[in-house]
């Protein structure tokens, strides 16, 4: 069957873009003649998928889509720049054939100056020998050692010259290669093409429909905050890389977090044996115990740090471009905007000194973006400049956002502990006594007045069994903390003016039953 000699453009219509690969959809109209013919579209990415491809005729033809497949080819590039290559590559390759000819010269006067040296060396020999048995050649050997260095001289003025001209034509080689890599693509040496085999029962019009998964693209989520007074503005943005070999021109994108690569089987249950045994007396006797770290979660599992994948909460999510985008195949960022929102923000100066000995500015807001916001990075902006960057971890829509808008350079912290360990006389109880004290200084400018208050928060020990216990000793506290959260946190509103020095003490106890090991 022969085949049209001409291909048909193939367009990128839509893209879905996926975690670590993309599903490109194609559209184009086809001019069908009746009976069975094999059409010819593209090119298209060589990269494309071969089980993925799917064709279906749309526009109600009477036609039938009877074999669909990709035919790649191959056309290695040839040494030489031909005539329809540009300027600046003619004279990239111009560069890298005169490197070629100076590495061979410089390598040729250095083997040059290699033989002169051992030739030096051989007459200094001689002359050493014939001076020892009596022999006296002193015209003859001036002659020959003056020829030797003036030789020596000459080529060693041409191997500084040789060396000093490759060292600017790498220079020179290296920006050329540069500017060539950001003005041009090098051009596919594997194209494939659409062989589309069609059964049409009458000639006419069809619209083609061909869609197929492809890999070298993918997306992670990004942000932008822009705090202007007590109103944030957070914009969502998706940054696109792909080198799939062909550019996506004024596209539907469709970003989405499924991923068509896990494995879809449920895992194996093995076998699970429990076994009771009885504790031994000094078993019963002791309790023991153990201090351990325990992150609070709020919404959605722990972030994932770095870009090994996109984080959404363990549903798959799907967001939409509201214009259609262009995305080059140069493998770089891509900035796309999806959606944006402003709304009121709260604001707090927050200070946690077992962490940190900063003071950080923390705005907080309800996400009203009508989506999950995904786990990414975030821009800040605030007063009109770039501030810093930050993290955002996966929330729900309608759940609170958190941001830090940088640390307070007029703010310091500094945190002291004390402990003491004692034992009662009559109950044999430990208790060991915690002091932390905190002073937090303020450095204000001249003329400042306004006071600020920061909310310092500082953490006591949690206990799950009754045979300890933990309590704060109000008394001995200065000034009174607010009541204790059920994690452990004590919160203090401290009101810093100008110049103004707090200390705050917290005092707490930890009491533990004699029977009670490791405390």
């Amino acid at each position: 069957m022969p085949t049209a000699p001409e291909p048909i453009a193939l367009p990128v219509t839509a893209v879905t873009c996926l975690e670590d690969r993309a599903h490109v959809e194609r559209t184009t109209v086809l001019d069908l003649a009746a009976g069975v013919q094999r059409l010819r579209l593209g090119p298209v990415g060589a990269l494309a998928v071969d089980r993925s491809l799917h064709a279906e005729l749309t526009g109600g033809h009477p036609a039938t889509v009877l074999d669909v497949r990709i035919v790649r080819t191959w056309t290695p590039r040839g040494p030489l720049p031909s005539a329809a290559d540009s300027a600046l590559r003619r004279r990239v390759h111009g560069l890298e054939e005169e490197r070629l000819v100076l590495e061979q010269r410089r390598d040729r006067l250095r083997t040059r100056l290699g033989l002169l040296g051992r030739l030096t060396a051989d007459l200094l020999r001689e002359i050493g020998e014939g001076a020892g048995s009596g022999e006296t050649e002193g015209a003859r050997w001036s002659g020959e050692l003056d020829r030797l260095d003036g030789e020596r001289d000459t080529y060693g003025e041409r191997l500084r010259a040789a060396e000093a001209r490759l060292a600017a034509l790498d220079a020179e080689l290296g920006a050329s290669r540069r500017a060539l890599d950001d003005a041009e693509e090098q051009p596919a040496e594997l194209v494939g093409h659409i062989e589309l085999t069609v059964d049409a029962a009458e000639a006419g019009r069809a619209g083609l429909r061909l869609t197929h998964l492809t890999p070298c693209a993918l997306w992670r989520p990004a942000y932008r905050a822009v705090l202007d007074g007590d109103s944030l503005t957070l914009e969502t943005d998706a940054m696109v890389w792909q080198r799939t070999g062909e550019d996506w021109s004024d596209v539907r994108l469709t970003l989405s977090t499924a991923r068509s690569a896990s494995a879809t089987e449920p895992p194996r249950l093995g076998e699970d044996r429990l076994t009771l045994e009885d504790r031994s007396p000094e078993e019963r006797r002791t309790v023991h115990v153990e201090l351990r770290e325990e992150e609070i979660g709020d919404l959605g599992p722990a972030p994932v740090q770095g870009l090994p994948g996109v984080d959404d909460g363990g549903e798959a999510r799907v967001l939409h471009s509201p214009a259609p985008v262009s995305v080059r195949a140069d493998g770089r960022a891509h900035r796309v905007p999806l959606s944006a929102f402003t709304t009121e923000a709260r604001s707090e100066y927050a200070c946690t000194p077992e962490l940190s000995p900063l003071v950080t500015r923390v705005v907080r807001c309800d996400n009203r973006s009508g989506h999950a916001l995904l786990a990414g990075p975030v821009d800040l902006v605030r007063g009109g400049g770039f501030g810093g960057r930050s993290t955002l971890d996966f929330t729900a829509p309608g759940a609170p956002v958190e941001l830090a808008f940088g640390s307070c350079d007029d703010h310091r912290v500094v945190r002291e502990t004390e402990e003491s360990r004692d034992v009662a006389g009559l109950s044999q109880r430990t208790v060991v006594t915690r002091t932390v004290r905190l002073h937090l200084s303020r450095f204000s400018a001249p003329g400042e007045q306004a006071g600020r208050t920061v909310v310092v928060r500082e953490r006591i020990p949690v206990s799950e069994v009754a045979a300890v216990e933990v309590r704060v000793r109000e008394d001995a506290c200065s000034p009174p903390p607010g009541p204790v959260d059920a994690e452990g946190l004590v919160r203090w509103d401290v009101l810093l003016p100008p110049g103004g020095h707090r200390t705050i003490t917290l005092v707490y106890e930890l009491s533990a039953k004699s029977k009670v090991v490791g405390v």
